[in-house]
């Protein structure tokens, strides 16, 4: 009796753990999805996507505290800035003038574009982390001995629905589908008569729209605070490459594994080795499998 107690006790902690990791994993997952998106419409690999998780989540915290905002109503006028911002002004001021220079410069402006965010929201904002509210009520749920919260559940809902609505737009909408083809071949895409210049702007607001909602989902449990980005970023893009960089459902899959790998090491391991276990996956993968697990070899690859 005692073993089998251990063992559904053994069970009930590893589901738990796997619930956990899995909702983590679909906040990565939509960050990893932005780095899929504009990489395969302008062969943009954006390093401070991680920091354009931190800025929406430091302005909505702005206009909650000093506009007195309620929450959503902070998110919905925060979607809006970071589609200005991190849709529309990147576009136009880094990426247009970096990119006919070749990948490798825009890369090094897009480091540079993180360090100065990372810095600025250091200096402007504040030094030190802040508590960010909860977008539910915080409620702990037990459902058949499993202990799960109210934030978790809505993470994963979240981020579930979100997937779901951007595949469907990508493959059963017109403009879904002229952004696929403007990712496959944007010059044959243009001699459709596809707006290529359009399709690209839609797929910065697409990602603009994306990193807002991971801000409010992990920022919770991550505190608002100037250095939250080189961890999510680096995370997200370690999700990309597992996946498939060229495969949005590959960043799906690639942000699940290693938010649950990283569930599972810190807690039978040691928090110390939370972000190791992630790297040796991507090590693994790319020994094995260099284009991803769900990506396809004959198309770009990283």
């Amino acid at each position: 009796m005692a073993l089998r107690a251990r063992r559904t006790l053994v069970m009930i902690e590893a589901l738990q753990l796997l619930i956990s990791g899995v909702s983590t994993g679909a906040i990565y997952a939509l960050a990893a999805i932005g780095f899929v998106l504009l990489w395969q419409t302008t062969g943009t690999i954006n390093f401070a996507q991680g920091e354009f998780v931190m800025l929406p989540s430091i302005i909505m915290l702005a206009f909650v505290l000093h506009g007195g905002l309620p929450l959503w109503v902070a998110f919905a006028v925060t979607l809006v800035v970071s589609g200005l911002l991190l849709g529309v002004a990147f576009k136009v001021l880094v990426v247009q003038p970096m990119i006919r220079h070749g990948v490798l410069p825009l890369v090094i402006a897009t480091i540079a574009l993180g360090i100065f965010m990372r810095e600025g929201a250091k200096e402007f904002f504040s030094n030190e982390a802040q508590p960010f509210p909860m977008p539910v009520p915080y409620v702990v749920l037990e459902l058949g001995g499993v202990t799960v919260t109210s934030h978790h559940l809505f993470c994963l809902a979240v981020a579930v629905v979100l997937v779901l609505a951007l595949q469907w737009f990508l493959g059963g909408t017109r403009t879904g589908r002229s952004m696929q083809a403007v990712a496959q071949n944007a010059q044959a895409a243009e001699i459709l008569g596809i707006d290529v210049k359009r399709m690209v702007m839609l797929t910065f607001l697409v990602n603009a729209a994306l990193v807002t909602v991971a801000a409010i989902l992990v920022t919770p449990v991550y505190l608002a605070k100037w250095d939250n980005g080189e961890a999510i970023g680096l995370t997200a893009f370690i999700a990309a490459i597992v996946g498939g960089f060229n495969q949005v459902r590959g960043a799906v899959l690639g942000g699940v594994l290693v938010g649950v790998l990283e569930n599972f090491s810190a807690y039978y391991i040691s928090t110390e080795y939370r972000t190791a276990f992630p790297l040796i996956l991507l090590i693994l993968v790319i020994m094995f499998r260099p284009y991803g697990l769900l990506g396809r070899p004959e198309e770009r690859t990283v």
